[in-house]
């Protein structure tokens, strides 16, 4: 899809041209100036009268009337050079791409030294071209009946630069990695539950496993009955669909330690079990799988960019429905980890599932454990679908996230975990600990429970119940399904390999 050139020929014919224009600039310069100097002047009289505009993500497109070689000009606004960040050239990127896709533009050309800025490093700002083209073009290939039809397809994409060449090639390969993993998340929560089942969802995990030549090894009901997963189990009894507990390792190194560790929760749908959820928006929870989505994003985007990290992911798998054997309020269930669960509410199965995910994890030699999940609809309340709310037992390690997701241009907001939250969750007279107690501080409680199975090993929680999915589009993509935390947790694998 994308292809680089050396330099810009403004004579060479052209379907389309994007650039990038910034508000510094009370006149065309460089570049816009030589395609004003060839439209007689047409680009000054434009901004003049206000009719072209620098200011962040407005897109004008122009015709050139065979003046230039181009045929027509989409002009992106960057706003002040000083105040571009990743996340906003993204953005812009972004909205130029959708405008293309609106306009049915197939074959396009970027300027891309007119895009460059000092407050943004030139491979980030050609990686978040490439990414954010993918991204904000997305579309899922769903079930409705089409007679003749043609979806839109970036036939080819043609990158400009004066730059050397290797390392605007290398900033695209990692900006389509991202993409690709965050669209593989995106794909997962977008089908619906009949089609994903837990069986389902290993089989994708497998088949991008195999792709890269990842290990991978699925257990089956018999495996946690030896094992004990008591809790797992206990969330499948009320459906009819196995449960699944998936690990895939990819081994960079010889020696398998400092194991950075994925857990994704992977409730392929969640009707509530006895506490049931209401019928209002129900069809949504085929989403409750967006923990174990990115998960298997991250895990596509690795196989691309094969960093030097030994990496671990790990994703239990079940329905939360409801028989004549489902998991009752008032059961007592044993862990893996040998800790007892007293059920007060079988909507708060996620924590179940991942507990005994999170013990699998540290026997198979977990050093750094990064578990993600839709968990609560708490965070929902406190943080909206803008930001992803994080617990943590290690200071560096969300420093570590917090850097990331920065980088990354998504959002994160620490929960706080003081010593009076541990306590929130011993409250049963039968068992040593209960699953849920109530609506009070109701993020932390899902964070902390989880806390009680991860002991000593750093830790961060990503409880992505408001970010996974989204019922309005953004500048990078429709709405659905968004691969929320795909492309922060990649990220967080280059940290370890930069520190490494």
């Amino acid at each position: 899809m994308f292809t680089v050139e050396k330099g810009l020929d403004l004579k060479q014919d052209m379907q389309t041209l994007v650039v990038g224009i910034y508000s510094d600039d009370k006149k065309p310069t460089g570049l816009t100036s030589d395609i004003d100097n060839a439209m007689d002047g047409h680009i000054t009289e434009l901004f003049k009268n206000e009719d072209l505009s620098a200011k962040l993500k407005k897109v004008t497109r122009i015709h050139t009337f065979g003046a230039l070689g181009p045929k027509r000009i989409y002009f992106v606004g960057l706003g002040l050079r000083k105040d571009l960040t990743y996340r906003t050239l993204s953005e812009a990127f972004g909205k130029a791409a959708k405008e293309l896709k609106q306009h049915k533009q197939e074959d396009i050309s970027v300027a891309l030294d007119s895009f460059t800025s000092e407050a943004v490093d030139f491979k980030q700002t050609v990686h978040a071209m490439a990414e954010a083209f993918l991204l904000a073009t997305y579309q899922f290939n769903d079930y409705k009946q089409r007679k003749n039809e043609k979806r839109y397809t970036l036939a080819s994409i043609k990158v400009h630069s004066d730059e050397n060449a290797e390392l605007v090639e290398s900033g695209i390969k990692s900006g389509e990695a991202y993409a690709a993993g965050t669209n593989v998340a995106r794909d997962l929560v977008n089908t619906p539950g009949n089609l994903l089942t837990p069986t389902d969802l290993a089989e994708q995990a497998v088949d991008i496993a195999k792709k890269h030549g990842f290990e991978y090894d699925v257990l089956e009901r018999k495996d946690m009955l030896e094992l004990g997963m008591g809790a797992l189990l206990a969330v499948s009894q009320g459906s009819d669909q196995e449960p699944k507990m998936i690990v895939v390792k990819y081994k960079a190194k010889e020696n398998w330690d400092d194991v950075l560790t994925f857990v994704g929760k992977g409730l392929t749908f969640d009707a509530g079990g006895y506490s049931l959820k209401p019928a209002l928006n129900m069809h949504e929870m085929k989403s409750d799988m967006g923990g174990s989505a990115a998960v298997l994003g991250a895990m596509e985007t690795i196989g691309h960019l094969k960093p030097d990290v030994n990496i671990m992911f790990v994703i239990p798998s079940s329905e939360n429905l409801i028989n004549g054997s489902a998991m009752k309020p008032g059961d007592v269930l044993t862990s893996m980890s040998g800790k007892t669960i007293e059920v007060t509410n079988t909507d708060a199965e996620g924590r179940l599932i991942l507990a005994d995910a999170i013990t699998y994890a540290k026997e198979q030699g977990a050093s750094y454990i990064v578990d993600l999940a839709t968990l609560t609809g708490g965070v929902v309340v406190a943080l909206g679908d803008i930001a992803s709310g994080v617990m943590s037992n290690d200071d560096e390690f969300f420093n570590m996230l917090q850097q990331s997701a920065d980088e990354a241009g998504e959002y994160v907001w620490r929960l706080p975990y003081f010593g009076p939250y541990k306590k929130l969750l011993r409250t049963s007279n039968v068992a040593d600990l209960v699953n849920s107690a109530g609506r009070p501080a109701h993020p932390v409680q899902g964070g902390s429970f989880l806390a009680e199975f991860v002991g000593e090993t750093p830790w961060l929680h990503l409880d992505i119940a408001g970010t996974a999915y989204s019922n309005k589009s953004n500048d990078l993509g429709p709405k659905g399904a968004t691969g929320a935390m795909t492309r922060s947790i990649v990220k967080l694998v280059e940290k370890f390999e930069s520190k490494k």
